[in-house]
């Protein structure tokens, strides 16, 4: 244990996903060494993301304005929905170049010993969107790309039940290619592209 302030910043480090105690006073230590324009400029940075990041009124992904740069491209193909459970699931699958359509965050998956119900997911809104079409367009099919682990799969046998009553709207879900209990951000391109060219009709 450290004193004050030191200590202060390391329990708040600790605190971030997949950094465990030594890295969290690696990364103390690091930053009491640095100049203190370095660190006026990740002060900043972190004021930004409280104060201005706002989230895409359509697909509910990490946005600069109202709508994200994809809900914004007309090149996009409207008819496709792509559902992925946050917004870092997004840039996993646009890496792969395989996917035009259009995405729509839940912001998480089912998890009820958590307490995240289906209240707590932007599940609503996904039935909304498709219900009153997408920009006036119809929308065919909806990718259900949940991670591949027990509340992802959970999620898509809900988001399944919820989505079987829209007349013409084809459900997919991604492919074999992605490991069971793995998260969809760690998966490498190509395993990522296989498993979305080979999706199936659930």
């Amino acid at each position: 244990m450290y004193e004050g302030p030191v200590q202060d910043l390391i329990d708040e480090l600790g605190k971030l996903p997949g950094v465990g105690p030594k890295s969290a006073q690696r990364i103390a230590f690091h930053l009491l060494q640095v100049e203190p324009p370095d660190i006026d400029r990740l002060q900043a940075a972190l004021q930004k993301v409280r104060d201005g990041v706002q989230f895409c009124v359509s697909c509910g992904t990490v946005a600069d304005g109202e709508l994200c740069r994809i809900c914004a491209d007309p090149r996009r193909d409207r008819t496709m929905i792509c559902v992925v459970e946050e917004p870092k699931d997004v840039q996993a699958i646009e890496r792969t170049r395989e996917f035009r359509g259009r995405y729509h965050v839940l912001g998480g998956a089912l998890d009820p010993l958590s307490g995240v119900g289906p209240d707590q997911l932007r599940i609503r809104e996904l039935l909304t969107r498709i219900g009153n079409q997408d920009d006036g367009v119809d929308v065919s099919e909806v990718i259900i790309a949940t991670d591949p682990n027990t509340e992802g799969e959970a999620t898509a046998t809900y988001l399944v039940r919820m989505l079987r009553d829209f007349p013409g709207l084809t459900v997919t879900r991604l492919a074999s290619g992605l490991p069971m209990g793995g998260d969809l951000e760690f998966a490498d391109e190509l395993t990522l592209g296989r498993a979305l060219s080979g999706r199936r009709t659930l």
